[in-house]
């Protein structure tokens, strides 16, 4: 026969050891619904910023952007590479360009291909503004420096895995940085004048263009810029000058 007080001491120290393993095991509970708390708001605000682009609503897109940058782990160089995009679409040049920069940063392989091309159009219309300002050497400075950042890119940006990865499946990767890299090509020969010697010892005044040369491409940029205005009313905006392209 079973001893009353012995069932009651067995009863006891299971009761025990119950809460024992409920308090042990509580801070892993909570630490596995932080985990799946971060993971669904990072998918949630991912979905806004891309669903916010899609829309026009670029300042939405900041915003959102700006809610994937906490305790971002797993994909880092998302949140200012959304970013990014939405201040470029804003024609906030200079903070697309950090925030390009820092994702570039953070990235790795891959995730280098689309945001070297974004950069590369920042620093790009950085160049037409500079341009359209009257300061060539600038514009050549910018130029080249897009010109850079796109031939810099990975080989495999040019792989089948790279275009599925794009965030614009309608915009060849490979392509897309061919005819950057051209386009950029183009302009910085159109800077210069081969025709006429240059005896000037001041390094910055060899990178102006000369009188004729900037009229010419100011008259490309502001052709452009009428482009893009019919753009912008067909398809709420597009990006920069001369052929620019729009970030992405």
């Amino acid at each position: 026969m079973t001893d009353p007080a012995a069932l009651v001491h067995a009863n006891r120290r299971r009761l025990r050891l119950r809460r024992i393993l409920l308090l042990a095991s509580t801070p892993l509970l909570l630490v596995a619904l932080l985990f799946c708390a971060k993971v669904l708001s990072m998918y949630a605000f991912a979905h806004q910023a891309i669903a916010a682009n899609a829309t026009g609503d670029h300042a939405g897109t900041v915003q959102a952007a700006r809610g994937q940058e906490v305790v971002n782990i797993f994909e880092p160089w998302k949140a200012p590479y959304n970013a990014g995009v939405g201040l470029a679409e804003q024609d906030d040049l200079d903070g697309a360009r950090a925030e390009f920069e820092e994702a570039l940063t953070l990235a790795r392989g891959l995730e280098e291909c689309a945001i070297r091309v974004n950069l590369s159009i920042v620093l790009e219309r950085i160049g037409d503004r500079a341009l359209r300002e009257g300061d060539g050497a600038a514009a050549s400075r910018a130029w080249q420096e897009a010109l850079t950042v796109s031939e810099d890119a990975p080989a495999e940006c040019d792989s089948e895995e790279a275009q599925q990865n794009s965030p614009d499946p309608e915009r060849d990767l490979e392509e897309t940085l061919d005819e950057q890299q051209q386009r950029l090509r183009e302009k910085l020969e159109d800077s210069t004048s081969p025709d006429e010697p240059d005896d000037s010892d001041d390094p910055q005044e060899q990178q102006t263009p000369d009188g004729d040369k900037l009229d010419d491409i100011r008259e490309q940029l502001e052709q452009g810029q009428q482009e893009r205005d019919q753009r912008d009313q067909r398809n709420e905006g597009d990006g920069g000058g001369w052929g620019t392209d729009r970030p992405w």
